[in-house]
């Protein structure tokens, strides 16, 4: 479990050209939710192309512990058996979600209404994480929660036996929040409400209908009102998990800054609701190409031609983009590194409570290695250095967290002096191939 077994260090120094063509692993989100809507559809569910990183790999855990048959029949080929709406025996041992706040808080949904009792952990980095954002609205439902101070785990969540619909206005923009909630809702009678003021992924709402769910989506002045019909029989679904475009950013930022650079990366997700990053890079004056738009498996997918971009600038993000890319702002703060002029990065600060404080985290290390960051609760700022202008030279601290990890080693691809990581075992709960991949396009990347 990563997290739980030994650091490793890892490095990466200046590159050649990336060349190649950069097969990234299934969507982690909907890896995470194809797992739990097949547990609790009636019949046999399969998925292809399921991201096998920890984190999913922990949901799958759990799914059995809930009474679902899941089964690995090949790379990425997994059957799950479910058990219908409501139909959750309770777990006899604790439920382990590694490091994933998705993966606990979406398991937390699927079991809140159903009167059972089960309870959570994971590894240092999750640990740390609020969990009252989804058991504060689970509790409207009946649940009951009993965690550490703050509401954190290890926790304890005690089903709702009679459980009550609810409507629910998110008072930040989660997805993890607003599919907990709609989770919760299948078993209980009635219509259960979600109200966004900003839109966030929306992979939960398109596979409930995919599954047989009722569910609709309204813009009103309220913002988006999503309504759910609980207690349906979800049908079992046959699920193509599109390519990750987090993942996917790891590569395609590479490309960008390694001069010479130019790759491929097919079959990547284009769902409106996750490409914030790559119409942020576009207006940056990135190089990206996006060739062979198509649907796959309900989600806009496209193949994504990336060459080095040397005449990149630093722009203004809007504050509203964030819910569409808030888990690739640690990777876009290097592609900022290597503009010309000032980036600067508002809202952000739902960075401050993910695996770990990711705004803190990559200020520290690029200051570390010579870039000039200016910061506050809700705001990163990167004063660019242009191309082939960071220094580098720093061992930089990942805190458990995954995309830290990987963003300081893109760093290091095309930095004077490359750049060390203390620890990049997490890189395995999102990303197993990581290292392969890079390599593979040409990229210096080592462990030790």
């Amino acid at each position: 479990m990563s997290g739980h077994g030994d650091a490793q260090p890892m490095k990466s120094a200046r590159s050649g050209a990336l060349k190649g063509v950069a097969e990234v692993p299934g969507d982690k989100s909907i890896s995470h939710r194809s797992l739990s809507f097949g547990a609790m559809a009636v019949g046999e569910t399969r998925i292809t192309g399921l991201l096998e990183g920890q984190d999913v790999l922990d949901t799958a855990s759990a799914m059995r512990a809930f009474g679902a048959t899941v089964t690995r029949l090949g790379q990425g080929a997994w059957t799950v058996n479910g058990v219908g709406v409501g139909g959750f025996r309770e777990p006899v041992d604790v439920i382990d979600c590694g490091n994933s706040g998705t993966g606990a808080r979406l398991i937390m949904g699927t079991m809140a209404t159903t009167p059972i009792t089960a309870t959570f952990t994971g590894d240092a980095s999750l640990r740390k994480r609020p969990m009252g954002r989804v058991t504060d609205p689970l509790s409207l439902f009946g649940t009951r929660a009993y965690g550490r101070q703050g509401g954190r785990l290890p926790m304890t969540i005690v089903g709702a036996a009679n459980p009550v619909p609810v409507r629910y206005a998110l008072p930040v923009a989660s997805a993890q929040v607003k599919s907990a909630v709609l989770l919760a809702g299948l078993n209980a009678p009635g219509e259960t409400v979600v109200i966004e003021k900003e839109p966030t992924r929306d992979h939960s709402e398109r596979m409930l209908i995919g599954f047989g769910a009722k569910l609709s989506v309204e813009k009103t002045g309220e913002g988006h009102v999503i309504t759910l019909t609980g207690q349906p029989e979800l049908r079992p679904q046959v699920v193509a998990v599109p390519r990750d475009p987090s993942s996917a950013a790891f590569p395609v930022c590479a490309a960008l800054i390694v001069e010479g650079s130019d790759i491929l990366v097919p079959g990547v997700s284009q769902n409106l609701t996750r490409n914030g990053l790559y119409l942020t890079l576009v207006e940056m004056g990135a190089e990206i190409e996006f060739l062979h738009p198509r649907e796959e498996g309900g989600e806009p997918v496209a193949d994504l031609r990336v060459r080095f971009s040397g005449n990149m600038k630093g722009i203004e993000v809007p504050p509203e983009r964030a819910p569409s890319m808030i888990d690739e702002y640690p990777i876009l703060s290097v592609v900022a590194s290597f503009a010309s002029g000032k980036t600067v990065m508002r809202g952000v600060k739902e960075l401050r409570v993910k695996e770990s404080d990711r705004i803190d985290a990559m200020a520290r290390g690029l200051e570390a290695c010579g870039v000039r960051i200016e910061e506050d609760e809700d705001t990163l700022v990167v004063h660019g250095m242009g191309p082939g202008g960071v220094s580098g030279g720093a061992t930089c601290a990942t805190h458990i967290d995954h995309r830290i990890a990987m963003s300081f080693l893109v760093l290091g691809l095309a930095s004077k002096a490359g750049v060390g990581i203390d620890d990049g075992s997490p890189i395995q709960t999102s990303f197993p191939v990581f290292e392969g991949l890079m390599r593979g396009l040409g990229a210096d990347i080592k462990r030790g």
